[in-house]
């Protein structure tokens, strides 16, 4: 059921509508109240209704009560035979249907129910809206508006490799398609190819060569119509170039569009005879013009054939980093957007700019007591942010471009601010010394996105009655400019007399305010912030709930706003020294404290989460131990945990050596946890119950883990610790110098936990990231800011497991230098004027990639600097000094800057001064460093072949650099229920639920689309754990069409080569074998080999999965050379990234074997499946049934070379006379080749008998007891941070299910998270 009116009725027919299901929600959580009416108000069944159109046949269509008229509309101006109409309005009975009123609410509408379609007269708001229309069906297969990444379309290629949509091709091609297939990849796909080209990145569409249907519409330059033309209905005049070459003009009236006499150079407005009269432009060109007519018709059936995820706009804009070579086409549309800000006045809303601030709020305050009224309330919420980021991005690029004026435009560019659309812009500089003591204009320039992380967060815990403003950050062009929606009344009035909590001067004057306090009192528990007093410029003491310099201001709506939330959370004491401190000596023995750019770091809201998660461990570990000492000695408590009083604390709890002893027996321990969890439960709701002892023992506890409450477990920070001139009363001096402590032991916990956490799960390919994004994402995940990177990256180094680490520490030196080369960038073009901008960028790129030893930057030519502009003038955009500094960079510059950067920010010596050292040192490749360096600054370049290893001539000219797009960082609103019943399906499939799990997850999908609209990354996560369920449970058709879904909405949503992308083509893949679509299967694992290439290279763990693929799929099509290269391969990857004794190189070992088996030479396989079974036999034993298995097969081998030896002696002695029983060579039956796929890709089909099915779920529900102890200490707390992906592991299960017989348990994906 979708909800969004912006989707075309294919989706219904599409299946993306309700599928039908037997109420699948008894298994909801508890506490998730969905009560089984609620859910019928989301289940209304739908209905058809019979709609008459002039002109063609009557046809019936599918609608549900709870859309609104204006969707059927939609429907309609989307279907490929009523598509050209746009003014026109619905009758029921003889009654006009309100455009805005929901269907149910519509008299007399039911099943069968007649609706004509009634031709309405133009306005010329209408009649502008169906030329709009009419231009987007023209270009709807053209894909230029996703290459300049406008109106939130983007690219997809899937099509180009599936050769239209795979269910119906499953359908044509039924018979075994055994016909020759052509299997070779190109060359540079094969493994040990040495080339990376870029061009098969954007394969050429042939769909994309539009017809053409006209040369040119455009608006005539007749408009407007004179007042007397206006009095006999004229609205606005176009002009016309046929594909014939005949020029005419074209009235609008109200009636319709007619031919008038005019032309280029006369007026003559009076219709032309004979005159065409048609209420639709697209019947009139139709009649004047034959070529249109047929172009115009094929053109709309290839439109309505196209996957409707391909033309569906995505709810952010995706930029690409590549785009062909386009010829520049006269745009009548895109003409007038750029002199009109469209995004003003959007079309259905009455009245001239949107209120952003009373919009955001408003959907805030919505209803949310159940379920439908919190769909509606996160729909809407969803909607408006994304509104507003496309508005805000538009704006700062404006602002940058220096085509708005500013408010204060007296003032240095630096200092100057904007406002446009309702939309406040302020650029991130220092301005008023307002950061002196932070950092400057480096604090300024990182404030934003802490404020950002800030508003995130308040959002998540969504108290009522609190308000943030809506906040997006974009760099543009080495600016960073924040925009906020307004305060109403904050522009009238001075900040001073507004700010009623908080301070403005980073706390010598602060105030505040009771209502303030009880709202942020409501966010301190799930923020862990601590209510705390500081000392004013006056001495007196004021109350907060927050750090001082986060204000609060009543706007003129009554409303209670908070702003500047750039330190919400606690900061790093690792990179903030403070005179007279001492960190723990897990922080010095690394080198810290250091000092960094900045004072305005903090630690990560995960960090914080990871932290308390951590410390609740242990309290409940400490609390155990000691009820059992109570218990063996029966004396009174000896008080185990004073280790000489307070300072218990520095022993270190984060290896706590002292408890171990108790936790050595798992079950007497996970007994003790659950009498501590009753304990402190008791002694929390104090009543009086709990006898002193056991309150001693909970005291203890709390103390030694740094509880702020004694009778309960509670940690929170207090975020002004250390802030530079914050002063706090002489009476909290012990609670001061706790929270001193807690800070530090945070700090450690991130040194001493979660880097080695990190680089353990790296290790066993736990996680895999592929390139510097999903780098970031894993170590943002577990809390770890970029800026220990170069930690991080040390710490692989030391690691005994370096060889496992290596694609690890490829992917962190390329995120090193790219970031590193990024800060330069960004000053670097702060210095470049508009009219040098290609220069300047092609110039960087050229020092930072290219063999070039001096390329020399093109200067604008001189005539086109005016010789006038020597008196500078104030209102210049920002950064426009007349400054060609940039020209003079060179390579050997860039490059000591960037390892001097490295070094400076992320404290790690690189050992390169050019780029060729740096890939030679590091194993880099060029294309990759193009890749990253692109994604994180926003250029975009020519989509052609560079070599960047010529020396004799530079690798980019100015023509290669195509654009600059915006980087947009904004807020991201979840669908909190969607993503419930999405984790509570994953858990019951990974309990072997998969009938309950997947009707969960059908459940889920219904409501992301329900909130997010069709196109989604959560949307994306839940297509594919259906398509993999429907897989195990047999359903081939399902899971490819469930499949191809995810790959369509993940190349649209994360990008053509996003490391995601590459794992749903693999999933793609695997489910087209098993439809036997071969040839389509290995085009697609092509694909993936291809973009995984391009994004990292060859040598990476995930590549091994991909090969064996590969390698099966040709050795299923008989094509034994070329399988054998890419499971030797495989093997080689395998065993360089798991070491040679792991069961995956015994499994890869066993695939070549079956290949060389298949070419009848024996030894080879022999040889093979001999390693297999001796890592089989030394990790698993003598019984387990995989050496058992191996160990049949090395017979039957053994047999068959036997035989074979036999003939050939035959043949030897007799000659050619020799009779000759015919050798057997059997070409892999498809089915076993699948099975073969399934084990590698982690899939298994588990026959379980009813007794293992008891044992194992009486295994998950003690694992699950165990975790709800650590997870129950309080719901409130666990904010939407997590991701309903789960972590890129290897496409399925976390290991080889196929030969771990322990990890059999889970057939799907488990989720980490």
């Amino acid at each position: 059921m979708l909800l969004n009116g912006d989707c075309p009725e294919s989706l219904e027919k599409e299946g993306v509508a309700e599928p039908p299901r037997e109420n699948g929600l008894e298994e909801a959580e508890p506490g998730d109240e969905t009560t089984g009416q609620e859910v019928i108000v989301i289940q209304d069944t739908g209905f058809s209704v019979k709609i008459l159109v002039p002109g063609i046949e009557p046809f019936s269509l599918q609608v549900s009560p709870q859309e609104m008229v204006q969707e059927i509309h939609q429907v309609l101006m989307d279907r490929e035979d009523t598509c050209h109409r746009t003014c026109f309005s619905l009758h029921l009975d003889g009654n006009m249907l309100d455009h805005f009123s929901e269907l149910r609410s519509v008299e007399g509408l039911q099943e069968g129910s007649v609706l004509r379609v009634v031709e309405e007269p133009y306005t010329v708001r209408e009649a502008r809206i169906h030329v709009r229309h009419v231009r987007d069906l023209l270009k709807s297969l053209d894909p230029s508006d996703a290459f300049n990444g406008v109106d939130c379309n983007s690219l997809s290629f899937l099509s180009v490799f599936t050769d239209g949509d795979l269910g119906d091709s499953g359908k044509r091609k039924k018979g075994l398609e055994m016909d020759p297939i052509d299997c070779t990849p190109p060359e540079y796909i094969l493994p040990g190819s040495r080339e990376r080209p870029l061009c098969p990145l954007q394969p050429q569409n042939r769909d994309w060569k539009p017809l053409q249907c006209l040369k040119v519409l455009t608006m005539s330059g007749w408009n407007p119509p004179p007042g007397n033309r206006k009095m006999h209905g004229d609205l606005m005049y176009l002009f016309v170039i046929t594909a014939e070459d005949r020029q005419v003009s074209i009235t609008a009236s109200t009636r319709g569009f007619y031919l008038n006499q005019s032309t280029a150079y006369h007026f003559n407005p009076k219709p032309a005879s004979p005159r065409f009269l048609s209420h639709s432009l697209v019947e009139l060109l139709n009649q004047i013009s034959p070529t249109f007519k047929k172009n115009f018709a094929v053109l709309q059936k290839k439109r309505v054939q196209r996957h409707p995820f391909e033309r569906i706009a995505t709810p952010f804009q995706v930029y690409s980093w590549t785009a062909p070579q386009a010829e520049h086409a006269m745009d009548c549309v895109r003409a007038e957007d750029a002199y009109t800000s469209r995004l003003g006045y959007e079309e259905h809303i009455p009245g001239q700019t949107r209120d952003w601030n009373e919009e955001l709020q408003t959907t805030r305050e919505l209803p949310r007591k159940n379920l439908p009224e919190r769909l509606l309330r996160e729909r809407a919420i969803f909607k408006v942010h994304s509104d507003f980021t496309a508005a805000a991005t538009r704006g700062a690029m404006a602002v940058i471009d220096g085509n708005v004026m500013a408010i204060n435009p007296s003032e240095e560019t630096k200092m100057q601010m904007f406002i446009w659309n309702n939309i406040f812009f302020s650029l991130g500089f220092d301005v008023r010394d307002h950061y002196k003591d932070f950092g400057g204009d480096v604090a300024a320039y990182v404030a934003p996105t802490n404020d950002l992380n800030g508003v995130r967060t308040y959002n998540v815990v969504d108290v009522e009655g609190l308000y943030t403003l809506g906040t997006v950050v974009v760099d543009y062009r080495g600016y960073r400019v924040t925009a906020q929606s307004i305060i109403p009344g904050i522009l009238e009035r001075d900040q001073e007399q507004s700010v009623i909590y908080g301070s403005i001067d980073f706390g010598k004057t602060v105030v505040s305010h009771p209502r303030y306090l009880e709202l942020l009192e409501r966010t301190s528990r799930p923020l862990k912030i601590l209510r705390h007093r500081v000392l004013n410029d006056r001495d007196e003491e004021v109350e907060l709930c927050s750090s001082v310099e986060c204000k609060g201001i009543i706007g003129n709506d009554g409303r209670h706003y908070i702003l500047d939330l750039l330190r919400t959370f606690p900061p790093d004491l690792n990179f903030l020294p403070v005179p007279g401190e001492e960190l723990p000596e897990e922080c010095t023995r690394a080198g810290f404290p250091r000092t960094h750019r900045h004072k305005l770091c903090c630690l990560r809201q995960e960090l914080v989460d990871a932290f308390v998660e951590h410390r609740y461990l242990l309290f409940m570990k400490l609390a155990a131990l000691q009820l059992m000492q109570q218990k063996a000695s029966q004396l009174q408590t000896p008080s185990s945990l004073e280790n000489g009083g307070p300072s218990s604390m520095e022993s270190k709890p984060e290896d706590p050596p002292r408890m171990e002893a108790g936790s050595e027996e798992e079950g007497s321990s996970a007994s003790g946890l659950a009498k501590v969890k009753e304990l402190a439960e008791t002694i929390a709701a104090d009543d009086g119950t709990a006898d002193p002892r056991s309150r001693e023992v909970i005291r203890n506890a709390c103390k030694a883990v740094g509880s702020i409450s004694s009778t309960a477990f509670d940690i929170r920070f207090n975020p002004d610790i250390f802030s530079p001139g914050v002063r706090f009363p002489e009476s909290c001096q012990d609670e001061v110098r706790d929270q001193k402590q807690l800070l530090k032991d945070a700090a450690a916990f991130l040194l001493s936990c979660q880097i080695p956490g990190l680089v353990k799960d790296c290790t066993e390919h736990a996680v895999l990231p592929m390139d510097g994004a999903t780098l970031a994402e894993v170590m943002r995940q577990r809390g770890i800011n970029m800026r220990y990177l170069g930690k991080v990256l040390e710490l692989v180094l030391r690691s005994p497991a370096r060889q496992q680490l290596d694609h690890i520490y490829k992917i962190g030196i390329g995120e090193l230098i790219t970031r590193s080369a990024k800060h330069i960038f960004k000053t670097y073009l702060q210095g470049v004027e508009l009219s040098g901008l290609s220069a300047a960028i092609s110039h960087f790129l050229n020092c930072f990639l290219s063999s070039y030893p001096n390329p020399v930057a093109h200067l604008p030519a001189d005539e086109l600097v005016s010789k006038k502009r020597s008196k500078r003038r104030k209102n210049r955009p920002p950064g426009a000094s007349d400054n060609t500094a940039w020209a003079v960079m060179t390579p050997q510059e860039l490059w000591r800057n960037i390892c001097q950067e490295a070094k400076n920010y992320f404290d790690f010596s690189l050992e390169c001064e050019t780029v060729d050292q740096a890939v030679e040192t590091y194993g880099l490749q060029k294309i990759t460093l193009l890749r990253e360096i692109s994604l994180k600054t926003g250029i975009q370049v020519l989509l052609k072949e560079y070599s960047f290893d010529s020396r004799h001539k530079p690798t980019f000219t100015e023509e290669d650099v195509l654009n600059i797009f915006p980087v947009v960082k904004h807020v991201n609103p979840k669908a909190s229920d969607a993503f419930h019943f999405f984790q509570s399906g994953q858990a019951k499939v990974q309990q072997g639920f998969l009938k309950e799990g997947c009707e969960l997850i059908n459940e889920a999908l219904n409501l992301f689309n329900n909130v997010y609209g069709a196109m989604h990354v959560e949307t994306c996560a839940c297509l594919r754990l259906l398509a993999r369920l429907h897989y195990i449970m047999g359903d081939y058709a399902e899971a490819l069409s469930n499949q191809q879904k995810a790959v369509l909405m993940s190349e649209r949503v994360m990008g053509i080569e996003h490391p995601n992308t590459i794992q749903e083509y693999m999933h793609l893949a695997l489910y087209c074998f098993a439809s036997s679509q071969l040839s389509t299967s290995l085009s697609l694992l092509y694909r993936a080999r291809y973009l995984m290439l391009l994004v990292f290279g060859e040598d990476h763990p995930e590549m091994a999965l991909l090969d064996n693929n590969i390698g099966l799929v040709l050795h299923g099509v008989m094509e034994y050379d070329l399988s054998l290269r890419f499971l030797e391969n495989a093997l080689a990857v395998s065993t360089k990234y798991h070491g040679p004794k792991a069961l995956k190189v015994a499994l890869s070992h066993h695939l070549v074997a079956r290949v060389y088996e298949s070419k009848a030479e024996f030894r080879s396989a022999l040889q093979h499946e001999k390693e297999g079974y001796t890592i089989y036999k030394t990790q698993l034993g003598e019984d387990h049934e995989k050496t058992k298995e191996s160990s049949e097969y090395l017979k039957c081998l053994t047999q068959q070379a036997v035989a074979l030896q036999r003939t050939m002696n035959e043949i030897y002695r007799n000659g050619s006379s020799a009779n000759i029983p015919p050798l057997k060579f059997t070409a892999p039956s498809l089915a076993s080749v699948l099975e073969q796929l399934n084990v590698i890709n982690g899939i298994l089909f588990i026959p379980l008998s009813q007794k293992d099915l008891e044992n194992l779920k009486a295994e998950v529900a003690r694992r699950h007891q165990l975790q709800e102890a650590s997870r129950n200490r309080d719901k409130a707390e666990e904010p939407m941070a997590t991701e309903p992906e789960p972590e890129p592991e290897p496409s399925g299960g976390p290991e080889d299910l196929g030969s771990e017989p322990q990890a059999a348990k889970d057939p799907s994906p488990s989720v980490q998270g």
